[in-house]
């Protein structure tokens, strides 16, 4: 797959991903002097917390939808002046399914445009590697999430900010994190009525780390202005409370909430009815890292139960040549997303220009002394939305637990009871959970619970439902040799070698 004519044959830096990390990290480097190359599959800058309408709606005032816009703003002039001085070469709609090591370079191979005949493909080579792919939101099934109008947090947070459209007239906003409060807001704002958000977890957790809490005021602000934004459109907050089942025929007509105890299982007689017409539900968000796992990158357990890549003070990986920013890292958001970006930018000059005065320059040092003030907030956020051992109760056997391959609750229950499956890969093999078109995205943290791969499978306590739960042990996150969907096409153009990875 050769470059085009004006396509430099090596770049000092690829970047995959062009939210707030990875454009942090890009024009950080092209201000050092480093060419780059921004591969993303999205057609505009930005990123989930950034997305904006496009042009052609004609929104007036695309920033009253976003924190923060003025920083992005900022970079994304700074993004148009590299690019039109041919510092920085913008990818748009580049879907990176697979990177390979070639000695001392790295090759990232995307595939571009609509799927047919027509998708191109293409591949660039870099000295250094940023890898600020994000993250995706985790979702817990239950009886009736399958229908229309059930739709993800985050995924009626894009539907506003990118089309300017409402999931429903009436919603309900429900799962764990604080997306929830931004996601409510965002929508009363926009229209919508919002009868309840409803918590799983409780907000006493932060108060466990008060320290960290007053490092971060602006986290606190934050939470301030999503509260008073719920009063102000009258939203009522139920926390320790989960949507346990979805009603409806054709479309979702009314959710029944009830309390949770501890562990997150449903109190008996505490079920109430509440009539929408849609629901936006999400149980926080989990790091992308196909891409980083794929290349060997080593990962960490996060305290929601999550993996993330293990990175250095500097951003980089486990493997060398290759560095991280943003959620790939655990999920913290835009702000630490910003700095991290920068930081690794940093970081990958120093080290190209063998200059060690960058890497500890006092821009560097600050910036470290930032991201450990944000991942330890971070860190109790991870710690107060950890979904609770009990949410399976949620489930009937005939739940779907895997939409695509319509594998039930009852599959995955015999397969780990019947058949002795002792985790999410050796269910996958006995009922084909996780290997429809979303490859897991949807399912996959929900099977692996169900396998015994809870956030405690290491210590012998995994959440799975069947006698051999206790006995799972921690796999560690999948690694797939492909990020996402790709024609055979692109694998057979890839050339013939017999290096060594």
């Amino acid at each position: 797959m050769p470059t085009s004519p004006s396509e430099p044959q090596l770049y000092d830096l690829a970047v995959v991903g062009a939210g707030p990390a990875g454009l942090a990290a890009a024009v950080t480097a092209a201000d050092l002097g480093l060419s780059v190359v921004v591969l993303d599959a999205a057609a505009a800058p930005g990123g989930q917390y950034f997305r904006h309408p496009a042009p052609g709606l004609g929104a007036a005032r695309p920033e009253a939808l976003h924190h923060g816009w003025a920083a992005f703003a900022a970079l994304r002039e700074r993004l148009d002046l590299h690019t039109g001085a041919g510092r920085v070469r913008h990818l748009t709609g580049h879907h990176v399914w697979t990177v390979e090591r070639t000695g001392e370079t790295w090759t990232p191979h995307a595939v571009a445009g609509p799927d047919g005949p027509g998708q191109r493909q293409r591949a660039v080579t870099s000295r250094a590697l940023l890898l600020a792919t994000g993250s995706y939101e985790r979702q817990l099934p239950f009886p009736g999430w399958t229908l229309p109008g059930v739709v993800g947090a985050g995924g009626a947070q894009a539907m506003l900010k990118s089309g300017l459209v409402l999931p429903g007239r009436r919603i309900v906003v429900a799962g764990s994190g604080p997306l929830l409060l931004a996601v409510a807001g965002s929508l009363a704002a926009a229209g919508a009525k919002v009868p309840a958000v409803v918590e799983a977890a409780g907000y006493a957790a932060y108060a466990r780390g008060p320290r960290t809490l007053a490092a971060n005021p602006g986290k606190l602000l934050e939470g301030a202005v999503h509260g008073a934004a719920l009063l102000r459109h009258a939203v009522r907050l139920r926390s320790r409370s989960a949507v346990t089942e979805a009603h409806g025929t054709d479309r979702v007509e009314a959710v029944t909430v009830a309390r949770l105890d501890r562990d997150w299982r449903p109190v008996p007689g505490t079920g109430r009815r509440i009539a929408c017409d849609a629901l936006a539900v999400g149980h926080g968000l989990v790091p992308q890292l196909e891409l980083g796992t794929a290349l060997g990158c080593a990962t960490r357990r996060t305290p929601d139960g999550t993996y993330a890549l293990e990175l250095d003070d500097r951003q980089r990986s486990s493997v060398p040549g290759v560095w991280a920013a943003g959620e790939a890292g655990g999920v913290g958001g835009a702000r630490l997303a910003l700095a991290e970006g920068e930081l690794a930018a940093l970081a990958i000059a120093a080290e190209l220009r063998a200059d060690t005065v960058l890497a500890d320059a006092p821009r560097a040092v600050a910036l470290r002394r930032n991201r450990s003030r944000l991942r330890a907030f971070a860190g109790i956020m991870a710690t107060a939305h950890r979904p609770g051992p009990g949410w399976p109760g949620w489930l009937r056997d005939d739940t779907e637990v895997c939409r695509c391959e319509e594998v039930s609750a009852a599959d995955i229950r015999e397969a780990v009871e019947g058949l002795g499956a002792r985790d999410a890969r050796t269910v996958k093999l006995f009922t084909r959970a996780g290997m429809g078109w979303c490859q897991g995205r949807m399912c996959g943290p929900a099977v692996a619970w169900l396998a015994g791969g809870g956030p405690d499978a290491s210590k012998g306590t995994g959440a799975g439902t069947g006698a051999g739960a206790t006995a799972s042990t921690d796999a560690g996150p999948d690694r797939r040799p492909l990020a996402c969907p790709v024609p055979l096409a692109a694998l057979a153009a890839l050339p013939v070698t017999t290096e060594d990875p």
